[in-house]
């Protein structure tokens, strides 16, 4: 079947980075269904040969090497812009007939990809009903949300039961880029489809786990939107909390949609939610010292761009087992990894093995931006009497195989045309997962403890996170990048 993409807030930088040049990328590879139309809408006054040459520009800066000329004047003709507001109702109407005229009688599945503002989605999602675009008489009609999908449990809710009188869950998919790496979907493959680690994966070999979400930027033109979300909302109650669904999860019966979210909302189900006083120790909260100095932050902000929170999931594999989970901006680099913390053995016959926590086994899940595995274990050193050392045995994804590695967009766009919606999270995902958080961030808006921990850009947080890892016997793992 043929496919339209209708892309809401065609001028946004979104767009530009990484939209058009995941449609470009598709295309290229002979992965977009044939004949796919992409049509983009905004206030902006493009035609189509001026929004044509203005995406060019971007998609040779983001594809570099795989940008080609040739390639982009094919491309460029399945481009077209309608200028709209989708605050409009006669706008969205215009649009609908317009993709009508464009689409020539024949069913077209469509993708509607809300690239806007938070502010925006209610309003355009109720003008596509009224619109009578929502409604699949022919061929699909799929919706797609970018996150923040609310700002807590009572705006999601809000949200979803919104976007639920005018499209059926079947329809949306609320996306996250992290879901769309290789090596997170790598993750279920790796745990189930090899017997050495799934007997390992529970309370009675694993010490902790961490899940590390680190930026080297700072906030930079992003604050007025930071000053509003901070970090919690920013990185936790999506990226970090899907990263640990999909560690915790029981295995499916089957690999399709319904099955693995059905396991993810176990997980979140499952997970202790924190009182204000497990907050004052279970948390680390922090600031790096130049925030204040940002464009459009107040000068006593109390904004956290860096955050640690300990959650423990309350079900017979990992009862027991802490979960940290760690963000922050300004850090040392940028990296994405699970660290899977095994034991120490029980008995320690060598003389000078491992005596602490982070010499015993590690498992490394580096999901970005060197995607690969990487497992720790002591060896001998030779000629050295029995003294022991921790080494390593790495998989690096591009070293592996020859051909090229997706962006994260490219994957979760065609599972949107294929309607794959398995990487996408569900109603009562987003809601269990604002109950977790909201908690956690209602204490800290109330200025209680922990106190906000000021930090040095180019580093890994708040020395006080280090220094609280340490009180419970435990390490960070603060390397980065793990694979080259």
């Amino acid at each position: 079947m043929e496919h339209t993409v209708v892309i809401f807030g065609a001028s946004g930088d979104l767009t530009k980075r990484k939209l058009i040049p995941a449609l470009y990328e598709l295309f290229r590879k002979g992965r977009l269904p044939r004949n796919t139309r992409i049509v983009g809408l905004s206030r902006s006054p493009f035609t189509h040969e001026s929004w044509r040459e203005s995406l060019r520009e971007h998609v040779a800066q983001f594809t570099g090497a795989h940008f080609s000329e040739e390639m982009w004047e094919q491309f460029a003709p399945h481009v077209f812009y309608q200028r709209g507001d989708v605050l409009s109702a006669e706008d969205i109407a215009r649009l609908g007939a317009y993709l009508c005229e464009l689409e020539e009688g024949r069913p077209h599945a469509r993708m509607y990809y809300l690239s806007l503002s938070p502010e925006f989605y209610e309003p355009t999602v109720l003008h596509l009903g009224a619109a009578g675009m929502a409604a699949e008489r022919e061929a699909p009609r799929r919706l797609v949300i970018e996150k923040p999908f609310g700002r807590d449990l009572e705006s999601a809710r809000r949200l979803n039961d919104k976007v639920h009188e005018v499209f059926t869950e079947g329809q949306i998919y609320r996306i996250d880029h992290y879901l769309g790496k290789e090596t997170v979907s790598n993750v279920l493959v790796l745990r189930f489809a090899n017997t050495i680690f799934e007997p390992l994966w529970n309370r009675r070999y694993v010490d902790h786990v961490q899940i590390t979400a680190a930026e080297d930027l700072p906030v930079g033109r992003r604050a007025a939107f930071y000053e509003s979300a901070g970090i919690l909302r920013d990185m936790f109650q999506n990226h970090l909390l899907q990263l640990l669904t999909l560690t915790a999860m029981e295995p499916p019966s089957r690999v399709n949609a319904d099955d693995i979210r059905d396991e993810k909302v176990k997980v979140l189900r499952a997970v202790r939610r924190l009182t204000a006083e497990d907050v004052a120790v279970q948390t680390v909260r922090g600031q790096y010292r130049r925030y204040r100095d940002e464009p459009n932050v107040p000068p006593g902000s109390e904004t956290a761009t860096f955050g640690a929170v300990k959650l423990y999931v309350d079900n017979w594999r990992w009862q027991g087992v802490p979960f940290y989970l760690r963000s922050g901006k300004a850090m040392s680099c940028r990296t994405t990894q699970i660290v899977i913390q095994f034991r120490e053995p029980p008995h320690m016959m060598f003389e000078g093995g491992p005596r602490r926590i982070h010499e015993a086994n590690r498992l490394v899940l580096q999901i970005q931006p060197a995607e690969g595995i990487q497992i720790h274990f002591q060896t001998k050193v030779p000629d050295a009497g029995m003294k022991m050392r921790l080494t390593d045995l790495d998989f690096n994804f591009r070293e592996k195989f020859a051909g090229e590695m997706p962006e994260a967009y490219e994957r979760l766009l065609l599972d949107v045309m294929m309607g794959d919606p398995s990487l996408f999270a569900r109603a009562d995902e987003v809601e269990l997962a604002w109950s977790i958080i909201d908690p956690i961030q209602a204490a800290w808006d109330a200025g209680g403890p922990p106190q906000l921990e000021l930090y040095e850009a180019g580093g890994w947080g708040p020395p006080y996170s280090e220094e609280w890892m340490h009180r419970q016997g435990r390490t960070w793992f603060n390397v980065c990048p793990v694979l080259t």
